[in-house]
């Protein structure tokens, strides 16, 4: 193989794909990337055996050939090389010779054969929709990704199409115990017979960052297999095997108590309380009443914080909440307003921005 690329498109291409290499491998070829030159492109490939990820650019190809090079060392190079040049690469033996203007390189080699493939068995439900619509699915409900392994099934995304005022919709939801996020788009053409699956924490990652300025996306799925397309980006993953719970029976029906706050101003307000609370819980109390909010934390090592905000509440509730868990969901939802409905101060509590009726996070309470 031989060819010649410009450094930048080889820089954009290696870092949509070196980033899932595994940094410690028993099998020394997941730590390479595949080469594949032909037809006038340069297609990358890189596995870690549960994500595959593969990007096509155009190169100026005097060999055809395909081969695997070290992920890692690669990228560092080209990330070194100087913008806007051009690199050679030249695959001779067991070598690969990188070259651009004065500088030269030789990594070594191993067998383009050795290389894992990816599963080609057919992906029966297929639909297309906007790169915006998958990216809000994903960034209104990756916080919530649960990191617990030992319930391997929240370990991800659950998508599947869900109805809500007489509508289906596409719908992500992620709950790690604590908390669950959940966010609704309009059902694109060709997805209501998907089924639920759970997308896997690391390539729920992945493909936010691919479908990053993508107009349009392409999705195809199976029981145990996700590929995304963005653009020249392709990437397939394993889905998670497990059966994701009824997650409609932690989200109340009705608050007892509806309390509206302004977003950024209660955002704040937590980050300065939660200065002194227990770096384990993070606990926060928060005591709502119609004249308005006040937040304090308690800490016997450290001290003590209070801090009030204006607010409308409908009734008083005193009830505990985990601080940081508060300021992730608050830096999710982005109205200036934030609705919160309460029921108890041992029950689930709803936050919404009442400009986006397809967005929701629950709180579940602390003790405080």
């Amino acid at each position: 193989m031989k060819l010649t690329i410009e450094r930048d498109a080889l820089m954009r291409a290696l870092g949509r794909t070196t980033r899932i290499v595994p940094s410690r491998t028993t099998i020394p070829v997941l730590g390479n990337v595949l080469l594949s030159a032909h037809d006038g492109r340069l297609n990358i490939t890189a596995t870690d055996l549960d994500i595959w990820i593969s990007d096509s650019t155009p190169a100026d190809i005097e060999m055809d050939g395909r081969i695997t090079a070290p992920g890692g060392p690669l990228h560092d190079i080209v990330r070194k090389l100087s913008a806007g040049g051009q690199i050679t690469l030249d695959a001779t033996g067991s070598q690969l010779r990188v070259q651009s203007g004065r500088s030269r390189f030789l990594l070594q080699m191993l067998p383009p054969d050795d290389y894992p493939g990816e599963d080609l068995a057919p992906l029966p439900y297929g639909f297309r929709l906007p790169g915006s619509g998958l990216t809000q699915l994903i960034s209104k409900t990756k916080f919530a990704i649960s990191t617990e392994e030992t319930r391997y099934y929240l370990n991800g995304i659950y998508l599947h199409p869900a109805d809500r005022d007489d509508k289906t919709f596409l719908r992500a939801v992620a709950t790690d115990g604590h908390r669950l996020a959940l966010a609704d788009i309009t059902l694109p053409e060709g997805a209501a017979e998907l089924p639920g699956i759970i997308v896997p924490r690391k390539a729920v990652m992945e493909i936010a960052k691919i479908c990053e300025g993508a107009d349009y996306v392409e999705i195809a799925a199976s029981n145990n297999r996700l590929r995304i397309e963005a653009g020249n980006t392709a990437l397939t993953t394993k889905l998670i095997n497990g059966t994701y719970p009824d997650y409609q029976r932690v989200i109340p029906e009705k608050a007892d108590i509806e309390a509206s706050v302004e977003r950024e101003v209660l955002s704040v307000a937590v980050s300065r309380v939660t200065s002194v609370s227990n770096e384990r819980g993070r606990a926060v109390k928060f005591s709502f009443s119609p004249d308005g909010l006040t937040l304090s934390a308690l800490n016997p090592e450290v001290g003590e914080a209070r801090d009030e905000v204006d607010a409308e509440a409908s009734g008083e509730i005193d009830i505990g909440f985990n601080g940081k868990y508060m300021a992730e969901a608050l830096g999710v939802l982005a109205g200036e307003t934030l609705q919160i409905g309460l029921t108890s101060a041992g029950g689930p509590a709803t936050l919404r921005d009442p400009g986006d009726t397809d967005a929701l996070i629950v709180l579940m309470p602390m003790r405080v």
